[in-house]
């Protein structure tokens, strides 16, 4: 990223008997979700996986911050370093 390079973040193949593949980097983060852009990047790749017709604007969707927070797991807090982790820094 530094250098500028090009980076590849989403891919689709199809084999020549008609089966398809789709590679998509962005779910790292879950509060990407919340992107319009980020899920019709996905929701149009299930559809085109599954040989649906993809419309033509892309699938439309809309979740709320409410939505994105629901059923989340709990998340444990992060721990201080302990003076061996410390002295191993040195």
């Amino acid at each position: 990223m530094a250098r500028g390079d090009p980076q590849t973040v989403a891919w689709a193949y199809e084999r020549t008997g008609g089966g398809r593949g789709f590679g998509f980097t962005g779910t790292h983060f879950h509060l990407n979700w919340g992107n319009d852009n980020f899920r019709k990047v996905a929701l149009n790749a299930i559809l085109w996986l599954a040989k649906m017709e993809v419309p033509a604007d892309g699938v439309a969707s809309r979740v709320s911050a409410e939505d994105l927070a629901a059923n989340l797991d709990p998340k444990a807090p992060k721990k201080t370093p302990g003076p061996k982790q410390e002295e191993a820094k040195k």
